[in-house]
């Protein structure tokens, strides 16, 4: 049986490739963990909903967005906070 050497830069070239692979991993966990913004159909798609669902949160203030030019978008962080807000627990 042949050993084989492992030099300390195979170890690094190994951790190198192990870290790029993680943070791949990371950034695709959802699609949306890295993105400030997002546009309707990103949110729609995140939540599950309708365009007329996301346009009633909208209208009735649940969810803030920004209008730039038409297009809107909406900010992650914020539509993680309306979701920890409205959350519901059950008392048994």
């Amino acid at each position: 049986m042949a050993a084989t050497i492992i030099t300390t830069e195979d170890l690094r070239e190994f951790k190198m490739e192990l870290l790029d692979e993680l943070k791949e991993l990371l950034q695709n966990q959802n699609g949306y963990n890295t993105k400030k913004w997002l546009k309707s159909h990103e949110v729609r798609e995140l939540l599950k909903i309708s365009p007329g669902t996301l346009q009633n949160l909208r209208i009735n203030g649940t969810l803030p967005y920004t209008k730039i030019g038409g297009v809107l978008f909406y900010d992650y962080k914020e539509i993680l906070q309306v979701m920890e807000k409205n959350k519901v627990h059950h008392k048994f």
